[in-house]
């Protein structure tokens, strides 16, 4: 793997990891995290793609928005990226605040997508689930957040995932501050805002989460799958919001399956 500086069009820069060759696959991570939250799917699928994971605005060497951006800032960001790239229509998958950047540069920009994958995506919260993110970036905007709330919400305590749990934490406790609430904001106030868009997204959509997350629920990822005419959904058994590097393995399969689905709209 190496490091790339990519410079968009508005002269930002946005920084990336990028192994392998072939057709292209950008990853987008979620809130706090950065490029190498994809780790193990970079190395499982460097084999047979250009595989580019992207910092997201304000996270590892990416240029921070500016104030005031929601959602749609971070997936005409994303759309200023795939340009950058210069491989023309990719892949892409995202996780979390990433799944809803993919979805919703699936929806805008239908000419810049292969097909998408959205991991751990949230989708039309209920008042009370909105209300608890909404308060946790007013924490966050605040100064008040901390590692130990995201960490017990996304990890269980089994012993096998103290390692990645550890990793995690460690991206976190190292996040601009900046960026993490900036970021935090958009993704609290965003599960809305492409919601009525999946029936736009007519390239195949993988829509995959664990059982075991409380805050991107299986019922909503089937919802997602439902409404998209080339859905699909996968729900791994046993696993919480950090499927992708808990899971690795089932994840990539699934991932493997939806790269190698047929390149047709609906």
């Amino acid at each position: 793997m190496m490091r790339k500086t990519l410079r968009l069009s508005d002269g930002s820069t946005a920084t990336a990891l990028v192994a392998g060759a072939g057709a292209p696959l950008l990853l987008i991570h979620g809130v706090g995290l950065r490029a190498e939250a994809w780790g193990p799917q970079m190395a499982a699928l460097q084999c047979a793609f250009h595989v580019v994971a992207v910092d997201m605005p304000g996270h590892g060497g990416s240029d921070l928005l500016p104030d005031g951006a929601r959602l749609p800032d971070y997936v005409a960001w994303a759309a200023r990226v795939v340009q950058a790239l210069g491989l023309g229509p990719v892949n892409v998958a995202g996780h979390s605040m990433g799944a809803l950047i993919a979805a919703g540069l699936a929806a805008d920009h239908p000419a810049l997508v292969r097909r998408v994958a959205v991991l751990n995506g949230v989708h039309r919260r209920t008042a009370a689930a909105r209300a608890a993110v909404v308060a946790r970036a007013d924490q966050i905007a605040a100064g008040q957040g901390d590692t130990a709330a995201p960490l017990a919400r996304w990890f269980s305590d089994a012993p096998v995932e103290a390692q990645v749990r550890a990793d995690v934490g460690g991206w976190l406790a190292g996040v601009d501050p900046a960026g993490y609430a900036a970021a935090y904001r958009a993704f609290a106030e965003g599960d809305g805002v492409y919601a009525d868009r999946w029936a736009d997204i007519r390239c195949p959509a993988l829509v995959l989460t664990g059982d075991g997350d409380a805050n991107s629920t299986a019922e909503m990822a089937q919802a997602m799958a439902k409404a998209a005419p080339l859905g699909q959904v996968v729900v791994i058994a046993g696993h919480r919001h950090m499927v992708n590097l808990t899971a690795p393995d089932a994840v990539t399969e699934s991932l493997q399956r939806w790269l190698q689905r047929e390149e047709t709209m609906a």
